[in-house]
């Protein structure tokens, strides 16, 4: 059985193994709700945004903003290859066949080394602690672009926007905050090892904090 992996279904890993084992095994996924279109339709709309800068070879003025040193990268054809979900940048495990993907928003370039650059949409400002939610996703990304052959920068950017206004004609206004995260991709290789591991085994047991098994085993206590 070959396995296809994601920063998402690591994400999963970490909250819980078991909750892992069953998704990617068992195709067994946890509950979820409606999944919210705002910020799909915001990504779409910064891209198209961020390319026409590209074309033009400008930087995006939510970049100049924050004094970003870098140009976009600009090889759009194989751009549109890593910000594909079907597609995107991946990394296939010699020994277990284990493939890991993932899609980027954006790249930057700078001193022939690419900057992992991820759109987030948000309903209020970042607390102190936001961008740790997404360290997982911006190690892994620049883990699979230095598989591919790709040197990377040891630092990645998360552009945040969040409504602060409606303007006298009924327009939304967004500010924009630029968070730089240190990268350990050594970190996004042990995720990976590790979530081959626990899909080499038997279903193993559930971390405790899991909200999603608490619940399961209290149904189950119920018949």
């Amino acid at each position: 059985m070959v396995y296809k992996l994601s920063p998402s279904t690591l994400k999963i890993l970490e909250d819980c193994p078991r909750c892992f084992w069953l998704h990617i095994v068992k195709k067994i996924f946890r509950p979820s709700g409606a999944f919210p279109s705002l910020p799909s339709g915001v990504d779409m709309i910064l891209k198209h945004h961020f390319d026409k800068h590209r074309h033009n070879g400008t930087l995006p003025p939510e970049l100049i903003k924050h004094n970003i040193k870098a140009k976009l990268f600009d090889d759009m054809k194989l751009l549109d290859v890593w910000r594909s979900n079907f597609k995107g940048i991946s990394y296939t495990d010699k020994e277990s066949g284990t493939v890991l993907r993932g899609a980027v928003d954006d790249i930057l370039e700078h001193d022939e080394k690419l900057i992992v650059l991820d759109f987030k949409t948000r309903g209020f400002p970042c607390k102190e602690d936001t961008k740790h939610f997404y360290q997982d996703q911006i190690d892994i990304y620049n883990f699979l672009l230095c598989k591919n052959g790709y040197d990377t920068e040891d630092y990645g950017y998360l552009l945040f926007f969040h409504p602060i206004k409606i303007d006298e004609q009924g327009n939304f206004i967004f500010e924009t905050e630029l968070s730089k995260m240190d990268v350990d991709i050594q970190h996004a290789e042990k995720l990976f090892k590790k979530a081959i591991k626990v899909l080499s085994h038997d279903i193993p047991e559930s971390s405790e904090p899991c909200v999603f098994c608490k619940w399961n085993n209290e149904l189950n206590s119920l018949k």
